[in-house]
């Protein structure tokens, strides 16, 4: 399956062990916009070409949270 952008679906095993590096709690994959999102710090980050951008500066906010 592709992503918003036409990225490979990411790895289950690569999203077990991946963690917000802003507040180190667990992510979800939101397939259809391509997005680890982290629910605790309210931020989305891309997933492009199948590897994760995970980077703070890269993430969108999401939500009526702000990052912390």
């Amino acid at each position: 399956m592709t992503g918003a952008d036409d990225s490979p679906a990411l790895d289950p095993r690569l999203l077990a062990v991946l963690v917000c590096p802003l507040t180190r709690t667990a992510l979800r994959y939101d397939e259809a916009a391509g997005e680890l999102i982290s629910d605790a710090a309210g931020l989305a980050y891309p997933v492009r070409g199948g590897v994760p951008v995970m980077l703070v500066e890269e993430a969108r906010p999401i939500g009526d949270s702000a990052p912390a």
